[in-house]
């Protein structure tokens, strides 16, 4: 008779606690390594040989950030300007625009691939962004086109046995557009022809420009998982108001749209010392409305001054926080700690 009494009590009971292990239970796949424009930290970004070496150093996915060429060919570099990556200053000096800046839509193709890739460098100082790093001007690097690189990766997947996946990124789209090329509705046939459709394929497209992000899941048609990128200041040019998104408000409205967030390391953890640093709510308000988190970027030359060390980082990261995924540029730093980490449970 008591237990008949009392049934009401704990139904209701369950159905007040389920959903709070809800987002629990939705982020509880292991933790994701993102190579950050491959192993970038080791050898020239967005190189094929630095997307070998993420792989091999056991990267669960590896970044493309793309940009098109004159001729609408997409192409994998970080930025739409090339001259702080490339010698086209000097094989190209007659086609800077008035900015003074050399631009990869101002190139065919064929252009792209006669410039010799190099470690990023300051434009002005002509001095390397990360003077420990591959020596700037050694080697001879190209410049590789989305489905080159696509097929580079499935290749080695098949000859390694391995499953690593694709982080793409679409970038300026509204500035391309500006310029009288659509670069979303050009990379995402791409996408789809090399078996990159749904959620369940290894996949994550990102942007920064929130119009696009609706664009590519609405009229485009987009069925994969999609990222926000999130900026840590204010509303930018093109209307996206980050301060807003990064709300549990802005975060709830972004999950009828996407699948995950990528906010940098700062949104996280919040200070300016490791005395007076904080974890913010951002990842937990993010769980509770059913996106991942993805921050960027690790890299042990070039830590926040929140941390002393790597390890402190992404200790803070994935003990603390509870993140989903960290883009790297030293990918085997971050696999090994993991690891470690697994080791210990």
């Amino acid at each position: 008779m008591m237990i008949a009494t009392h049934k009401p009590m704990l139904l209701r009971l369950i159905f007040l606690i389920i959903p709070a292990f809800v987002p629990l239970l939705a982020k509880a796949e292991p933790p994701i390594v993102i190579a950050h424009r491959g192993a970038s930290g080791y050898l020239p970004e967005h190189t094929l040989e630095a997307k070998a070496m993420a792989h091999a150093m056991g990267a669960d996915f590896l970044e493309q950030d793309i940009v098109l060429s004159k001729d609408d060919v997409p192409v994998v570099l970080h930025d739409a300007h090339i001259d702080t990556v490339s010698d086209v200053a000097t094989q190209f000096p007659e086609r800077k625009r008035e900015d003074g800046r050399y631009y990869a839509l101002d190139f065919t193709l064929a252009e792209l691939k006669q410039l010799r890739i190099t470690e990023r460098f300051d434009i002005k100082t002509k001095k390397p962004v990360h003077p420990g790093r591959f020596p700037a001007g050694r080697g001879h690097f190209k410049i590789v086109t989305l489905e080159e690189e696509l097929e580079f990766i499935q290749a080695l997947n098949q000859s390694t046995g391995r499953s690593v996946g694709i982080y793409p990124e679409i970038k300026k789209p509204g500035w391309h557009r500006e310029e009288g090329h659509d670069i979303s509705s050009i990379v995402l046939p791409i996408l789809e022809k090399f078996g990159y459709r749904s959620k369940e394929d290894p996949c994550f497209l990102q942007c920064f420009e929130i119009a696009e992000v609706k664009r590519i899941r609405t009229e485009l048609g987009w069925k994969g998982q999609l990222v926000m990128l999130l900026l840590g200041g204010k509303k930018s040019a093109d209307g996206t108001d980050f301060p807003h998104l990064r709300t549990e408000a802005g975060l709830k409205e972004l999950s009828s749209i996407v699948d995950g967030i990528g906010p940098p390391v700062g949104n996280i953890i919040s200070g300016k010392s490791p005395q007076d640093r904080q974890i913010t709510d951002l990842v937990k308000h993010a769980h509770a409305a059913n996106l991942v988190v993805h921050p960027y970027t690790l890299r042990s030359d070039g830590l926040p001054k929140t941390v002393t060390s790597a390890d402190e980082l992404m200790s803070l990261l994935f003990r603390d926080a509870g993140v989903d995924g960290l883009f790297t540029d030293f990918p085997d730093v971050t696999v090994k700690w993991l690891e470690k980490e697994n080791e210990g449970e």
